[in-house]
């Protein structure tokens, strides 16, 4: 028996590899979206990250390993047009061989309309017009790299942060897995049932934790978190658009603190991108506290818990700033 059992072993293992090493080669645009990709192909093979580390798919410039996962690719996920605008030109030049899946398309996706006007407003209100990340804007609206979905479309593109929306696009993840990958279809259609009642949880653990604060209000820099809001039923007095890379002048600081000053905010919350005296800046002299959110999950390592953690660190965030008393 024991001949028998060591060679039945040996060919689990012989299968396991094989698997392993025929699995599709799948490349994924930014973190978030990865998470949801990992976790659907658990056992059977792991994608490519292009937007890895604290990198923004903003301000994205392809590296040459990621021309060479995007020529080998037999999958391409992204979140579309609006967001990671550095793969256009690469999807049609480089993958030109892949299935590609536009999770904006996804069917039964919640699409919010960008907020215009009032604390809201798309534009500064200094000498120029600005975009949505606070850098000055050209007369023609031409596209420059750091854009999204203001300029191209009808929608805010931060579509995962609503667990509604993370759904319906893990199950788009789905279907193109099976298509480019039939032989693994069991496979696929199991862990993608496991990842739906895992963001059922999550969804159902984050409305807990966040019920306390639903009424007080706070502000962001860049207005990424619409989706997250209206899930939750949570208060925002308005957002400061802020561009990654720029610092802005001492103008635009001025007006910064005005807002928040005038719209009485409890917490202003900055990204894992700002350095935290411009926040000092900000509060300073105001009854506001600061906070971090991290909506790209920039300061998280990538894999198939990183959407939960993200999720989770959304809501502690949130919960843990307003919950100070003044």
């Amino acid at each position: 028996m024991k001949p028998l059992s060591f060679f039945a072993a040996a060919g689990t293992a012989l299968v396991g590899a094989t698997s392993a090493f025929a699995s599709p080669e799948v490349v994924v645009s930014m973190k978030p979206i990865h998470s949801l990709t990992a976790a659907i192909m658990k056992g059977v093979g792991e994608p490519h990250l292009i937007v890895d580390g604290a990198a923004s798919p903003h301000t994205f410039s392809m590296k040459p390993s990621n021309a060479r996962a995007l020529q080998n690719a037999d999958l391409v996920v992204w979140v579309g047009h609006g967001m990671e605008t550095f793969l256009e030109k690469p999807l049609g030049a480089l993958a030109a061989k892949a299935e590609v899946v536009t999770l904006e398309d996804a069917p039964g996706l919640e699409k919010l309309a960008f907020r215009e006007g009032g604390p809201f407003e798309a534009h500064g209100h200094g000498d120029e017009d600005h975009d949505d990340h606070g850098n000055a804007a050209s007369e023609d609206h031409s596209h420059n790299h750091d854009e999204h979905d203001h300029d191209q479309g009808r929608f805010d593109t931060h579509l995962w942060l609503n667990p509604v929306n993370a759904k319906a696009m893990a199950q788009a993840i789905e279907r193109s897995l099976i298509k480019v990958d039939p032989a693994n279809e069991g496979a696929y259609q199991a862990n993608t049932a496991e990842l739906l009642r895992q963001i059922d949880a999550l969804d159902a653990e984050i409305k807990t934790t966040v019920a306390p604060v639903k009424d007080r209000a706070f502000i962001v820099f860049h207005d990424a978190y619409q989706y997250f809001e209206k899930r939750y039923d949570l208060t925002v007095a308005g957002s400061i658009t802020v561009s990654p890379e720029m610092m802005p002048g001492a103008e635009r600081l001025k007006e910064i603190r005005k807002k928040v000053a005038d719209l009485g905010a409890t917490c202003v919350f900055s990204e894992p991108q700002f350095e935290p005296k411009l926040v000092a800046v900000v509060t300073e002299g105001t009854s506001a506290r600061s906070g971090t959110l991290d909506p790209e999950a920039a300061t998280l390592e990538a894999g198939p818990d990183l959407y939960f953690e993200m999720m989770r660190g959304l809501a502690r965030s949130i919960t843990e700033c307003l919950s100070q008393r003044t």
